[in-house]
């Protein structure tokens, strides 16, 4: 995505707290905040940290988060796809992965997620690729959410339709082996129909292998 990373930032109040949603953070910027000691779904939160760290620093990689004061207590990631995901083999740099959305537990409840994603789709730029996301329910925290896996997933998709990503079918083997796990898409506007159809490829790829 060889794109000019747009800076923005918004200030929302919840409940007495003052949230900065801003973004695309730069790496050495992310470096100078602490992580939220409750944002530990994909890692330990220093790990996670780190990890944001290098994704800031990567040429695609775009880091939006919410923070209170130097704490950072949401983010959403985007990358290019893991190489040993079969996302990747389309070898495609205008399909981008939104790899991770995460909001601190005291957070929840509060529209963070959604303004985080707001945010990061108000770049013009989005309208140029091809954003998906893949849903696993082994990453939602049903436990602390009071959610079973079936409202969790319907909490999930009425977040990413909040900035028009729909449900796409997919013969993804991980993705398909429960089914309350699912893909995401949002088709930028400008982006040509032969990414489109590289796209549609690597969804189905078993369909496409004779």
């Amino acid at each position: 995505m060889k794109h000019t990373k747009i800076y923005n930032s918004v200030t929302i109040t919840r409940q007495d707290k003052h949230i900065v949603i801003e973004g695309p953070v730069p790496s050495d910027t992310l470096a100078g905040y602490e992580m939220h000691s409750a944002l530990d779904a994909f890692r330990k939160p220093k790990d996670q940290h780190e990890a944001l760290v290098e994704i800031a620093a990567l040429p695609e990689g775009r880091i939006i988060l919410a923070r209170d004061s130097t704490q950072i207590v949401g983010y959403v990631t985007f990358h290019y796809p893991d190489e040993m995901e079969r996302w990747s083999e389309g070898q495609m740099d205008d399909l981008v992965e939104l790899g991770a959305i995460e909001v601190a537990d005291e957070y929840r409840g509060l529209g963070i997620g959604k303004c985080l994603l707001k945010l990061a789709f108000s770049d013009e730029q989005m309208e140029d690729i091809i954003v998906f996301t893949t849903e696993y329910y082994w990453h939602w925290d049903l436990v602390n959410s009071g959610l079973n896996v079936w409202q969790y997933r319907k909490m999930m998709e009425e977040l990413m339709k909040s900035v028009d990503m729909v449900w796409y079918a997919t013969d993804d083997p991980e993705i398909c082996s429960h089914p309350a796990n699912c893909l995401m898409v949002r088709i930028g506007k400008r982006v040509p129909q032969s990414s489109v159809e590289r796209f549609d490829q690597l969804r189905f790829r078993q369909r496409f292998m004779y």
